[in-house]
């Protein structure tokens, strides 16, 4: 099992300190990338890009630049955690992945061609690798096994925080624009978003340098990975850690069921766009708030039960979805998700860090970090699909996916039996 630090003096708001400088970190770090989320689609369709990619059309090459981040993330992140597991420096690596974010984020003010903007995507999901799985493996490291829970809601609850606020801040930092910096003259709305976006990664990676340290016990550990799919548990056929990674993957495919079919949702409840991101925003602001909560009681009670509860509600409520007719119904469904997935997401965390071996927490911990962003892009996916078919359908699909994660949690993750 994952190894236990000295418990620490300094505490703020009864958590440890250095739980909240990284919380807080990856907070503005998540805010800055955020950014780009809004501002790239705008700035590519401004005209300051210029070229051509392959030939291909400018909706085809914003996707991709949106969509590569993820694809490079979700591929560097098993090897970056591994690496510093072999290391042992996960600071290190945090500060790293940050510095990274800083200079790619700031790049973009010189960016004017597809292929500079498709680097610079490409930079910034290294950067995220980094600073994801050494961030998760230092707060598990940094927890005791009855406060890990509880750890990891208030980490997930800071980032996504920065996460919402990054979209609404970048619009009217665009539309605002331009402004006059002295000494320098006058910028447009999307500099002035690079920059903010640059500056709250800067700001990340000074809060992590001054305020963070890697626990005494970390140690560089040469093993071979640790990560599997099979258990080695008689009685068992998936890993524990691989099967809560499945189940956070089927979590996050709920979350992005509306990505890809806004239109036929505006239509299904006679709505705008406003009403729309209100309904999307409404799940992220409840996990958010009740992560903290949520996982202390996984510290008190045990995770396994959260997760199996939380996966047994999304069905239903999942399935809810599909049938409103109402925008409120809507925004009452997607909050009641957000705690169901609140339900899933910090215990399974917290678990994967209580399983995670010595020396391998990066490493293994990247399971559940990978698997929250294929989710993503697997719902947006799957719902654009299947809406053919009925619109209750892609919300039918995830509340099977539900049932079938509760299932696999049951039968193939062991109870844990501490309590705090």
């Amino acid at each position: 099992m994952n190894r236990i630090e000295e418990r620490p003096d300094r505490k703020l708001f009864g958590t440890d300190r250095r739980i909240i400088a990284l919380g807080v970190a990856r907070m503005a770090d998540a805010m800055g990338n955020s950014f780009l989320i809004v501002v790239l689609p705008l700035y590519i369709a401004s005209g300051q890009v210029s070229g051509s990619f392959f030939g291909f059309s400018e909706s085809l090459i914003t996707g991709i630049v949106l969509g590569l981040f993820g694809l490079v993330t979700s591929c560097c992140q098993p090897f970056a955690g591994r690496l510093s597991d072999r290391v042992g420096k996960r600071r290190l690596f945090v500060i790293l992945g940050l510095i990274l974010f800083t200079f790619a984020n700031f790049s973009y003010v010189f960016a004017d061609t597809y292929l500079s903007l498709l680097i610079i995507r490409t930079a910034q999901g290294v950067a995220a690798a980094l600073t994801i799985t050494a961030s998760i493996a230092l707060v598990s490291e940094l927890s005791f096994i009855d406060s890990r829970g509880g750890n990891m809601g208030i980490y997930n609850s800071f980032r996504l925080v920065g996460f919402g606020i990054g979209p609404l801040a970048s619009g009217a930092l665009v539309e605002a624009g331009p402004y006059m910096l002295p000494g320098i003259g006058e910028i447009n709305g999307f500099v002035a978003a690079f920059i903010v976006a640059a500056g709250a990664a800067l700001v990340s990676t000074i809060l992590v340098a001054l305020l963070v340290r890697d626990p005494e016990k970390t140690q560089p550990n040469t093993e071979q990975i640790a990560i599997r799919i099979k258990s080695q548990a008689p009685g068992y056929f998936f890993d524990p850690i691989f099967a809560l990674g499945l189940a956070t993957f089927i979590m996050s495919t709920g979350f992005a069921l509306l990505t890809s079919i806004e239109p036929e949702i505006n239509r299904r409840l006679l709505q705008g766009p406003f009403l729309f991101s209100v309904e999307f925003s409404t799940l992220v602001g409840a996990l958010a708030l009740t992560q903290p909560l949520i996982g202390k009681a996984s510290d008190l009670y045990g995770r396994k039960v959260f997760i199996v509860a939380g996966l047994i509600a999304l069905a239903p409520i999942t399935l809810a979805e599909g049938l409103v007719i109402e925008p409120w119904q809507m925004i009452l469904a997607r909050a009641l998700q957000g705690i169901s997935a609140a339900m899933v997401f910090a215990p399974a965390l917290a678990l994967a860090g209580d399983l995670a071996e010595d020396g391998q927490t990066g490493a293994q911990l990247s399971v559940l970090t990978v698997s929250f962003g294929l989710g993503i892009s697997f719902g947006a996916v799957i719902s654009g699909y299947a809406i053919r078919f009925g619109f209750v359908v892609p919300f039918a699909i995830g509340a099977v996916l539900a049932l079938l994660g509760a299932v696999l949690v049951q039968t193939q993750v062991p109870r844990d039996d501490h309590t705090g």
